[in-house]
């Protein structure tokens, strides 16, 4: 089911229609959705589109030297010497095709497969842009799920191919909004837990069936033997990673509570040094995120990291650890642990605190707040008014840093009450008494006779499950 993407279809058929050659880098984590919205593209053009695999480099040329003939010739005939020979080729096909005012699609999918075992094809291709493709009517696209070598090897200043690209589009994950449109049976607070469980990731949106609740795709689609999503992190890591026992503690340790580098380290028993080095390249696979405060610079020392894949944080949470507990107590009875209250009300905390932010940018978008945001985000530090430390789930900061929306979020059975409405009233004491405030309180279960009686007067706006829905 292909939902979506249609900023980045515009994108690319912006691309298309343009008479001069385009040169699209399109990337994104494993499991986002490229091949997909390169299919999808496919579908209204005429496309050479090759795949490349993790082979030598000998067979990928082979490979190639087949797609690409049959392309033109409806046949294969040898392969190609080289990367430079296969080249060459397109270049003398693609001069009929200029006569006849066609224009020509490469796609090569998975790109970092041939360049990681043919470091020199970025040369090449750099050189055959330069020489021959710049002129003609060509839209070449290369695609890869190796973010940090799509970035660092293709787009940064050291690679041959710096400066080539006309276009460049990070894939990014769905966000609640958007991933509601996969459970359209779903009253709306399932839609969120289901985007707490999925997160935005098209392929494991698709594996749930639609037409089963949440415990019950838990049951079938992540807990039982063979289903896909059973050991998905692990087979990724293991795809990306060389070392995945250490980046399992590190990733479990975050998903139970450890944010910051030196609790992390504790909690593994590894040094902080060492730790840092690892949290890195798991930030570079779009895996964890490092954080620091709305407002504070990026080097703060109060910098925490966070696991921004839900699925990852699903799983490292709920069946890493208790996987052989599991086990035994079986696929249903499992389910229904998990989705018990108080179980899944406190794993959904963190998650429905970015979900309204997702919802604060989408209003923003519409221009539907009372300002423009330039710094958004979770707050922490000191409050001197309480005298203790203190956190703001979302705040919003105007360019000046004269205007601020604080925002409440809470995702339990009970209703928002008195005091969680004073709690977020009296946080506008942390930052500058002349400032311009506003509130917004979100609750799973609506709000108290009290918070509804007072909320108007207070210039509180109340936002209910149903109520992120509309916008």
């Amino acid at each position: 089911m292909f939902l979506e993407r249609k900023e980045e279809l515009s994108i690319m058929e912006d691309a298309f229609q343009s008479e001069k050659f385009e040169f699209l880098v399109l990337y994104g984590r494993r499991r986002i959705g490229k091949t997909s919205l390169l299919n999808e593209f496919s579908k209204k053009h005429k496309t050479l589109f090759f795949s490349a695999q993790e082979k030598n480099d000998a067979l990928n040329i082979s490979d190639f030297s087949k797609t690409v003939q049959a392309y033109f010739e409806d046949n294969f005939y040898s392969d190609f010497a080289d990367w430079e020979a296969a080249f060459n080729y397109i270049s003398s096909k693609s001069k009929k095709l200029d006569e006849n005012s066609e224009r020509l699609v490469l796609i090569i999918d998975e790109f970092p497969f041939i360049a990681m075992e043919n470091p020199s094809v970025k040369s090449i291709l750099q050189h055959t842009i330069d020489h021959s493709w710049k002129e003609k009517n060509i839209f070449l696209i290369l695609c890869g799920s190796s973010v940090s070598f799509m970035e660092d090897e293709i787009l940064a200043h050291k690679s041959p191919l710096y400066g080539r690209s006309t276009i460049h589009i990070e894939l990014k994950k769905f966000d609640y909004f958007e991933s509601s449109k996969f459970f359209p049976n779903y009253n709306n607070i399932d839609k969120l837990i289901a985007y707490g469980i999925l997160g935005g990731v098209p392929c494991y949106l698709d594996s749930f069936d639609k037409k089963k609740s949440v415990e019950k795709n838990i049951s079938a689609k992540i807990l039982k033997e063979g289903s896909f999503l059973k050991d998905e992190p692990i087979f990724l890591l293991r795809q990306e990673l060389r070392e995945p026992t250490v980046y399992n503690s590190i990733l479990e340790a975050i998903a139970c509570g450890a944010t910051r580098i030196n609790d992390i380290a504790g909690k593994i028993h590894e040094e902080p040094q060492k730790c840092s080095k690892y949290l890195n390249i798991l930030t570079s696979i779009r895996l964890v995120e490092k954080i620091v405060p709305c407002n504070e610079d990026k080097t703060s020392r109060k910098s925490i990291y966070k696991i921004c894949d839900n699925y990852f944080l699903f799983w490292y949470h709920f069946l890493f650890e208790k996987k052989s507990y599991y086990e035994i107590l079986g696929p249903e009875k499992s389910a229904e642990e998990i989705m018990k209250a108080e179980n899944i009300n406190f794993y959904m905390g963190r998650i429905f605190e970015e979900i309204c932010l997702e919802y604060m940018i989408r209003l923003a978008k519409k221009q539907k707040l009372p300002f423009i945001p330039e710094k958004y985000g979770k707050w922490w530090g000191n409050n001197q008014a309480r005298k203790t430390q203190d956190d703001i789930d979302v705040l919003l900061i105007d360019k000046d840093s004269k205007k601020f929306i604080i925002c409440e979020c809470k995702f339990k059975n009970e209703q928002f009450g008195k005091s969680e409405f004073e709690i977020m009233l009296s946080r506008r004491e942390i930052f500058s008494s002349d400032g311009e405030f506003y509130f917004y309180a979100f609750s799973k279960n609506g709000f108290s006779k009290w918070v509804l009686e007072n909320a108007e007067k207070n210039k509180v706006i109340l936002v209910t499950p149903d109520d992120l829905f509309e916008v």
